[in-house]
């Protein structure tokens, strides 16, 4: 199977999205899980991979201030969409899920977009500042997007966040 489909799961006022592949997965909010065998291996080449560290994402060169680009962040189970954007010589990552919706990305595939400093919902027009991500306007006001730890390295970005495994671009 090479498509990859988004689940999104509600329970309890907690929401949880994640993109699934391949496999047994499970994907769980509040004290709901949702459990689903998809039966058959995904392709490997559906992503370009750059160098051999799993976790190393893209050059720092590719990532725009103006925009951002998508890439998956990969568990044991399931990979999770997500956006990063260079702010001057650092770059941030965030899950690709705006709060007012999780089901709603920010970068549809073409980029979100950045107002300022600013990202911006496509949808719903909620604004969440530029380092921080947390919501200044809109339905959302307060709450914040799911930050995903990366680092630069030798002009480079790799995911350094713990919850994840490895990392490609998606849409390139």
């Amino acid at each position: 199977m090479s498509d990859r489909f988004r689940v999104t799961v509600e329970h309890d006022g907690e929401t949880e999205t994640a993109l699934f592949s391949d496999g047994e997965c499970a994907l769980s909010a509040g004290d709901a899980t949702a459990r689903f065998d998809l039966g058959e291996s995904a392709s490997d080449d559906d992503g370009p991979v750059v160098g051999d560290d799993p976790r190393r994402i893209v050059d720092l060169d590719a990532v725009p201030s103006d925009s951002t680009i998508r890439f998956e962040a990969r568990g044991p189970s399931h990979g999770v969409d997500c956006i990063l954007r260079r702010i001057d010589d650092a770059v941030v990552a965030w899950r690709n899920s705006c709060p007012h919706r999780p089901e709603v990305p920010l970068d549809p595939g073409t980029g979100a977009i950045v107002r300022g400093d600013d990202l911006v919902c496509h949808k719903h027009g909620a604004q969440f500042s530029g380092g921080e991500g947390t919501c200044t306007h809109g339905p959302c006001a307060g709450d914040a997007l799911d930050a995903v730890a990366v680092a630069v390295d030798d002009d480079a970005v790799y995911l350094t966040d713990d919850r994840f495994e490895s990392a490609r671009v998606l849409g390139q």
